[in-house]
C-alpha cells in the first residue's frame, strides 16, 4: 500500500473516531439535561403540594394538623375553640370586635343579683367580685379607694348605650370605645369599669396602683394604651378584665401591658 493511501486510511478512522465522539457527547448531554428536568419537575409537584397543603389550612393558622369542627390554630399557636356560640383560647372566653356573645347569654355564675337585669354590678361573675374584693380591701389598707362603677350590662342596654354615642359622636368614632351590642364584655360578666370611667382616672394614685398591681388579683388592662390596632378600642386605663394570676402577669410584661389579642394572636375587627 503506498504512503500516500495509508495517509488516507488514517484520517478517515480519525474522521470515524471524532464522529463517535462528539455523537456520545451529545446523547450525554441529553441525557443530562433529561435528569435535570426530571428533577425540576418532581421540585414543582413537591412545592404545588406544599402550595395546596397551606391553602387547606385554616385563616390564622400556623399548624396544617386537622382539628376538631369549631377549632383552629391562632397565628401564635394557640388553639381556639368555639362552643355554643362562644369563643375561648385556654380557657379565656373570648368577646371583642371579632368574637361576639349569643344575644341571651348572662354570665354562668353571678356573685350576687338577677343576671337578667340589664345593668348590674353585683352580676358579674363570682370568681372575678371576690378577686376584685381582694384588690379593694389592699387598696384601702394604702388610703386608695376603688370601685366598681360598671359590671354586668346585657345585650338589649348595650344596644342603648352604643346607639346613644353613635348619635352623638357618630359610628367611627363611637366604634373606638364603645362595643356593639354582642361585642362587649360587659355583657360575659368577667370584666368592669372603676372609678370615674374617664381619662381622668389614669393619673390618680387609684389608676396608677391600679396599672401596676392588677395582675397581682388575676386582671389586666383590657385595653393597653398604644394597642388599639391590636385591641379595636382607645387606651383605657380604668376597664379591668379578670383572666387568671398566671396570663395576668404575662400580658403586664414588667409594666408594658401585652393586649389579649397580641398575646393570642387575634383579631378584632367588624
Amino acid at each position: 500500500m503506498s504512503r500516500k493511501r495509508k495517509k488516507k486510511k488514517i484520517s478517515v478512522i480519525f474522521l470515524f473516531i471524532l464522529f463517535f465522539i462528539l455523537i456520545g457527547g451529545f446523547i450525554l448531554m441529553i441525557m443530562n439535561n433529561n435528569k435535570k428536568k426530571t428533577v425540576e419537575n418532581k421540585a414543582n409537584i413537591k412545592e404545588e403540594e406544599v402550595t395546596k397543603e397551606m391553602e387547606k389550612a385554616p385563616d390564622n393558622s400556623s399548624s396544617y394538623d386537622s382539628l376538631p369542627d369549631g377549632e383552629y390554630v391562632t397565628s401564635k399557636g394557640f388553639i381556639l375553640k368555639k362552643e355554643n356560640g362562644i369563643s375561648y383560647v385556654d380557657g379565656n372566653m373570648i368577646v371583642n370586635k371579632t368574637y361576639s356573645l349569643p344575644k341571651t347569654f348572662v354570665p354562668i355564675n353571678p356573685y350576687n343579683g338577677d343576671s337578667t337585669s340589664p345593668w348590674c354590678i353585683n352580676c358579674i361573675d363570682k370568681d372575678v367580685m371576690e378577686a376584685f374584693k381582694i384588690m379593694q380591701s389592699d387598696a384601702k389598707s394604702l388610703g386608695l379607694n376603688i370601685y366598681i362603677s360598671s359590671g354586668y350590662r346585657g345585650y338589649d342596654r348595650q344596644v342603648t348605650l352604643y346607639n346613644n354615642y353613635v348619635d352623638r359622636d357618630g359610628v367611627e368614632a363611637a366604634d373606638r370605645y364603645s362595643a356593639r351590642a354582642g361585642h362587649s364584655e360587659h355583657q360575659s360578666g368577667l370584666c368592669f369599669d372603676l372609678n370615674s370611667i374617664d381619662d381622668s382616672f389614669t393619673n390618680t394614685n387609684e389608676g396608677k396602683w391600679v396599672n401596676n398591681n392588677a395582675h397581682l388579683y388575676g386582671f389586666i388592662i383590657r385595653f393597653p394604651k398604644g394597642l388599639e390596632d391590636e385591641t379595636g378600642y382607645q387606651y383605657e386605663s380604668w376597664h379591668l378584665r379578670y383572666v387568671g394570676k398566671e396570663l395576668a402577669t404575662k400580658l403586664y410584661n414588667d409594666g408594658n401591658w401585652l393586649s389579649l389579642e397580641g398575646y393570642y394572636g387575634l383579631s378584632s375587627v367588624y
